[in-house]
């Protein structure tokens, strides 16, 4: 049976967006009349999950209030942080909660249409414990382009660099053995100390059968945001 939980990273402070999106937490950003996170927990609820957990922070309370415990036949859960973690330490504090030793993990803030089976298939196929949803992108030098080599991701580059290629999208598959291997302490990053030494041991599956890649946490995607959903 494939994964059916996800972890979404929704703790966020929004601070790229002050000045437009000033009284909720970011992952309730107003999208098309509709808080950003509902358009992603639909598509979560669409695509098979039948559980997720939100990993909060800032504004926490704001967010299970608006969202509650169920959303389309799936069930919420809340991993609050009582103070910041990192994007790792979310990771594993939320991954205390979950029902299964695989999860699918995800921005808050970021909106990639894929198929999470199709995404957990890639890191089985490859043999890898874990796989990354790509977005490809007309001009990387914002995001850091990431190199991809038969099927697993060989290496990421720095922002400012020009031209076209795929980034990470913030969009992951976790088997076991990539959740148990998580680092022991309370706060990490999951990029920096996770997910670069994987790619290093050549562990972690490329997936590219994505699309509609939109990031609202920047104001120009934010504003495009409103246009692309209904």
């Amino acid at each position: 049976m494939p994964a059916d939980e996800a972890i979404v990273l929704a703790g966020g402070f929004g601070t790229r967006l002050r000045g437009i999106v000033d009284n909720v937490p970011k992952p309730l950003a107003p999208v098309a009349g509709r808080p950003f996170l509902a358009w992603l927990l639909d598509r979560l609820a669409t695509s098979g999950m039948r559980r997720c957990i939100l990993a909060t922070g800032y504004m926490a309370d704001v967010i299970e209030q608006r969202i509650g415990a169920r959303w389309h036949g799936m069930d919420i859960a809340y991993s609050v942080e009582q103070e910041p973690l990192g994007t790792g330490g979310a990771i594993r504090l939320a991954a205390t909660q979950l029902h299964g030793d695989a999860a699918h993990v995800l921005n808050g803030d970021t909106w990639l249409e894929y198929a999470p089976a199709a995404l957990e298939s890639a890191a089985r196929d490859a043999g890898t414990p874990m796989a990354i949803a790509l977005a490809r992108v007309d001009d990387v030098a914002r995001y850091g382009a990431v190199d991809i080599d038969q099927g697993r991701v060989v290496g990421f580059r720095e922002k400012g660099e020009a031209g076209a290629g795929w980034i990470n999208a913030g969009c992951y598959f976790l088997g076991a053995d990539a959740l148990a291997g998580l680092p022991a302490q309370e706060a990490f990053s999951f990029e920096q100390d996770v997910l670069q030494p994987r790619v290093q041991a050549g562990a972690v599956a490329a997936f590219t059968a994505t699309a509609g890649f939109i990031d609202i946490g920047v104001p120009e995607d934010y504003a495009r945001a409103q246009l692309q959903f209904y």
